[in-house]
């Protein structure tokens, strides 16, 4: 339902700009109005050849239609490597110019070298993959108006281009988001740099730079209005002469009383239009956005938004979906930013490199506030042609998302200097100069947001944001020790925001005993002598269980949300990403450290941040996904009920096992907490949530309990049922002797298909992977149905293989 509101988001925003229009909604030879920019993600043919001769290309090649990436599929399957070369791209382009027209064409992100050619010819082209660039095509169209358009597109190794290709994501490669067709007056406007220099709850200012195609002609002016958020009335106006010869001018609006602020709770903002005139006549004009909104840290101490304490609810992102890579159509970015807002966030980190223009959009709308990062992760520092590039992103990242009042932070970079590509390239003073000259540079271009910078200690003073890296419980430590670590971190840094904690878990991988919060683990629950092992580094030797995970962002959260100094932090990470430097996990290239998997569905972690930060009442009972259980004779159970309402009772196997009150900040689960005697067979649970003595929200849970520890495994067995979307589920299920499936089974399995039907494969997602490992003695994948006898096998090292047959249909 609330996906739903995005194709009217985006049609509102677009009406106003006056620029978005389908690419199949008029032809491209149509005349041409005073304005226009419309899509042409269609009727693309790509050739995976990397020549960089045009000619050479081959006479037929494959169909496409943008957002594009060669690395769709190749990312995550269970080759080696993916594809890092180049790709051409090729489209006719029907233009019949008019005289006083300006075309051009504006490219959102091409990773991550681009050549334009024009009816055969070299035209211009970009570096740097993660911000967008415009091609103008006037002098070189065709007077036919029958042009043939074709860019060459190269993610091939170079060190001279951050991100080195040693950070821990795929750098995908491709037309990776949309392509724009703009027309414009020949005399136009090119951009406007809106900016708030003074914001109070009483007043506000509001200065207008704005950039000229060309220059100024005697008696052209520049007329800006400004239009409220909720009413759209005019609301303050302003006309300046603009000197013959000027190609850039700045406008000073009234003050603005009373302003209606931007902040996540309110995300209020105001149109903007500014108008090119000569006399009475407009030229062109430019619509867009201004929110009001100011901002600071108390010194080593919480952060402060429209002069109240904003503790900062974070998390990460990474620009890529399940069966899409980095190539994701406007309606799965904004469906990530919606669902961090229903999760209750209210700040996001950009990791590692800036996005999709949607996603801006969607911020700006729904209230999250950005920390934008420049994509210099790891690699060190280069040379002088190293520089050139690293200067030139930043620039024009912070010139193309300058008007967007969800960005506070300009990142500088993360962990620069680590994985060095140049010799000398992690040197502290070569890289402190430098990172100082990008600091210069951010504030130069944009005095009124502040710089940010993760995990560089040598230069921590240099920015004025600055994250150490804290990963307590997970990659050192434990995470009891993460309220002392803040404490410490406090005195060292003036501006402090932890950016990254968290863990890997494995989605369907539960445990009766997870590692505690003193890093001990009991050895085996069944034995009369159990002996507690502590466990140094959990990414390395832990069970990647969900339950340990739910534990340390439980811990966490009851300490950020109850330590009144603490300015705030960000989750790693929203959403499962490709890596291609975890070959071994537990889905192999996947980093599987988020909140949801990587096709978006919720693991039970998220619904830890539910209970502290929605707003919207709901019970969830852990875990959906671990419906079979065993332990000992009259052991009892803790069951964890997490929820944002004020009381929640629940109920198992029909009788009432009370009802508690939330109490925030108490670890587990605010206080929502039970310890139970399951039955042997089956169990029934069910929460139920109240807020004022009404029912609010419920869940309910089916579990199989087991009085019995299984034997050792003895066969793999596969399973198939009917989903919902007509596939069929292939489960795999390790069991003993006795038929009892393994729980503590946790290998590696591999799925093959011989015969009629698809597997779905490359994924990245628990049931769209063909290599996996069991979790709880489980593994499954989804097989498209054909038409015939389909043999499904699953094997890994030490059991040979099982093997299902399905007959579907009629031969």
């Amino acid at each position: 339902m609330r996906v739903a509101i995005f194709p009217v988001l985006s049609l509102l925003l677009s009406a106003f700009l006056c620029t978005c229009v389908s690419a199949r909604s008029a032809p491209e030879t149509a005349p041409p109005q005073v304005r226009e920019q419309r899509k042409i993600n269609d009727g693309w043919t790509y050739f995976e050849h990397s020549t960089p001769n045009l000619a050479a290309l081959p006479a037929v090649g494959t169909p496409v239609t943008l957002p594009h990436t060669w690395n769709q599929w190749d990312a995550v399957d269970n080759t080696p490597g993916y594809r890092r070369d180049a790709s051409w791209y090729l489209r006719p382009l029907a233009i019949k110019a008019v005289p006083g027209q300006r075309y051009a064409l504006y490219f959102e992100g091409a990773n991550t070298k681009a050549e334009v050619y024009l009816n055969g010819q070299r035209i211009g082209g970009h570096v740097g993959g993660y911000v967008g660039f415009t091609i103008d095509l006037t002098p070189h169209l065709a007077a036919s108006g029958a042009n043939q358009l074709a860019v060459r597109v190269d993610n091939g190794y170079d060190p001279d281009l951050i991100p080195s290709q040693k950070s821990d994501f795929f750098i995908y490669g491709g037309l990776t988001r949309d392509v724009w067709l703009q027309t414009t007056p020949a005399v136009h406007l090119e951009r406007l740099e809106i900016s708030t220099p003074a914001v109070s709850n009483s007043s506000a200012t509001t200065r207008i730079v704005a950039y000229l195609g060309q220059a100024a002609a005697p008696g052209q002016h520049l007329a800006a209005e400004l239009y409220d958020p909720t009413s759209n009335e005019r609301v303050a106006g302003a006309e300046i002469p603009l000197p013959a010869g000027a190609n850039r001018a700045e406008i000073q609006l009234p003050p603005l009383a009373n302003p209606r602020l931007w902040s996540p709770a309110t995300p209020n903002r105001y149109a903007v239009r500014v108008r090119l005139l000569n006399g009475e006549a407009t030229m062109d004009e430019l619509r867009d956005w201004v929110g009001y909104r100011w901002f600071s840290f108390e010194p080593n101490g919480p952060f402060y938004l429209n002069g109240e304490r904003l503790l900062l609810r974070g998390t990460h992102r990474h620009e890529e979906h399940a069966g899409y890579g980095a190539a994701m159509p406007d309606s799965l970015h904004l469906a990530d930013v919606q669902q961090m807002k229903d999760l209750g966030v209210n700040f996001v980190r950009l990791g590692h490199y800036p996005q999709d223009p949607a996603v801006y959009r969607a911020c700006d709308s729904l209230g999250l506030i950005v920390w934008d990062e420049l994509p210099w992760c790891r690699g060190g520092k280069g040379g002088s042609t190293w520089e050139a590039n690293t200067k030139q992103l930043l620039a024009e990242q912070i010139r193309q998302n300058f008007n967007h009042p969800s960005i506070f932070f300009w990142s500088l970079g993360n962990e620069l200097y680590w994985l060095p590509d140049f010799p000398g390239g992690d040197d502290p003073a070569q890289l402190n100069a430098f990172l100082g000259e990008l600091n210069d540079l951010a504030h130069a271009l944009d005095p009124g947001r502040l710089t940010a910078l993760r995990k560089y200690y040598e230069g921590a003073d240099i920015p004025d944001v600055f994250s150490p890296s804290i990963w307590s419980g997970w990659y050192a430590g434990v995470y009891k020790n993460y309220g002392p670590t803040l404490e410490k971190q406090r005195d060292l840094y003036p501006r402090f925001l932890h950016m990254e904690y968290g863990g890997s878990s494995h989605i369907g991988r539960h445990t009766e005993t997870p590692i505690t919060g003193d890093g001990t683990v009991k050895a085996d629950e069944w034995a009369e002598d159990i002996n507690q092992a502590n466990v140094v580094n959990v990414a390395k030797s832990g069970d990647w269980s969900e339950n340990y995970v739910v534990d340390l962002f439980d811990w966490h959260l009851s300490v950020s949300e109850t330590t009144d100094w603490f300015a705030g932090n960000a989750q790693w990470a929203f959403k499962d990403f490709g890596t291609p430097l975890r070959p071994e996990n537990a889905i192999p290239y996947l980093n599987q450290k988020g909140l949801v998997d990587r096709a978006g569905k919720p693991k039970d972690a998220y619904y830890v941040f539910k209970s502290y930060w929605s707003g919207e009442p709901f019970t969830y009972l852990e875990s959906h996904t671990w419906t079979e259980r065993s332990g000992p004779v009259g052991k009892t159970r803790e069951q964890a009920v997490f929820s944002n309402c004020a009381e929640v009772e629940l109920w198992l196997n029909g009788v009432s096992m009370g009802r508690k009150q939330r109490r925030r900040g108490v670890y587990p689960a605010q206080g929502l907490t039970w310890e139970l005697n399951f039955a042997a067979g089956a169990n029934q649970l069910i929460s139920l949530g109240y807020e004022g003595g009404q029912l609010v929200a419920a869940d309910t849970l089916a579990l199989t309990y087991a009085y019995e520890k299984a034997g050792s495994p003895e066969e793999i067995v596969l399973t198939q049922r009917t989903l919902p979307n007509g596939h069929l589920l292939i489960e795999a299920t390790m069991q003993d002797a006795a038929g009892r499936r393994v729980l503590d089974y946790e290998d590696h399995v591999y799925f093959s298909l011989d015969g009629s039907g698809k597997l779905l494969v490359d994924y990245g997602t628990p049931t769209r992977s063909q290599v996996i490992e069991m979790a709880n003695g489980r593994a499954a994948i989804e097989l498209v149905p054909g038409t015939g006898r389909a043999v499904i096998e699953v094997r890994n090292q030490d059991f040979k293989g099982s093997y299902l047959v399905v007959e579907m249909g009629v031969r």
